[in-house]
């Protein structure tokens, strides 16, 4: 099954390194224009900022770009890519902003500053776990709705949409290898009454 690593959604977090301060930054981002435009607005936010360094990786044509954003070479853009690599993520990019304090790091001291940055950020983003899902939908009257609504929580399906009509549709997705589960225990627990339609595939985080 074809998964990948992301972070969930936009955050952000900082620290205090020797009276400089740095604040992490970090998007989920699926093109370099995305990628850029949410730079691009950091930037804007934190003009008198000193720096504004970033990394993002995207799965789209395997791209990796960075910038030091004049910090000396090799201290900030590659330590910030270099933790989103080993964190194993993709479609994602992160903003290491920096105020500075008056003392100067030196090379170390940067470098680990803006690992951590980059690590603060794509922890506040919360990493998941993409993978290739089944896209389902089922209907049911509204007596049998906590049983399923249950069900789907306990299989690890993730509910896209909810419609109350007539009948209780759902819409969800879920790992195509626990499709089949899904399908006998509902079975069982309907007595053969309600049951699955797979309508597509869809990327979507997996429990």
């Amino acid at each position: 099954m074809l998964e990948y690593k992301t972070v969930e959604f936009a955050a952000d977090d900082f620290f205090i390194e020797k009276k400089s301060k740095f604040i992490g930054y970090v998007k989920p981002v699926k093109t370099q224009d995305e990628a850029v435009n949410f730079i691009n607005e950091i930037k804007s936010k934190h003009w008198d900022a000193t720096h504004n360094v970033y990394a993002y990786v995207l799965r789209e044509n395997n791209i990796q770009r960075y910038s030091d954003d004049v910090e000396p070479s090799g201290t900030a853009g590659v330590p910030v890519l270099a933790v989103i690599l080993k964190a194993g993520v993709t479609d994602v990019c992160v903003i290491a902003t920096r105020y500075f304090g008056g003392t100067l790091l030196g090379a170390g001291g940067l470098v680990r500053a803006y690992s951590h940055t980059s690590k603060i950020a794509l922890d506040a983003g919360h990493i998941i776990t993409m993978a290739e899902c089944a896209l389902l939908e089922t209907s049911v009257e509204y007596s049998f709705y906590d049983r399923i609504n249950n069900l789907l929580s306990d299989i690890g399906a993730n509910i896209i949409n909810t419609d109350f009509a007539d009948a209780v549709k759902l819409t969800f997705s879920l790992k195509s290898d626990s499709v089949c589960q899904l399908s006998k225990k509902l079975t069982d627990l309907s007595g053969g009454r309600y049951t699955v339609i797979q309508t597509g595939t869809i990327f979507d985080k997996i429990n």
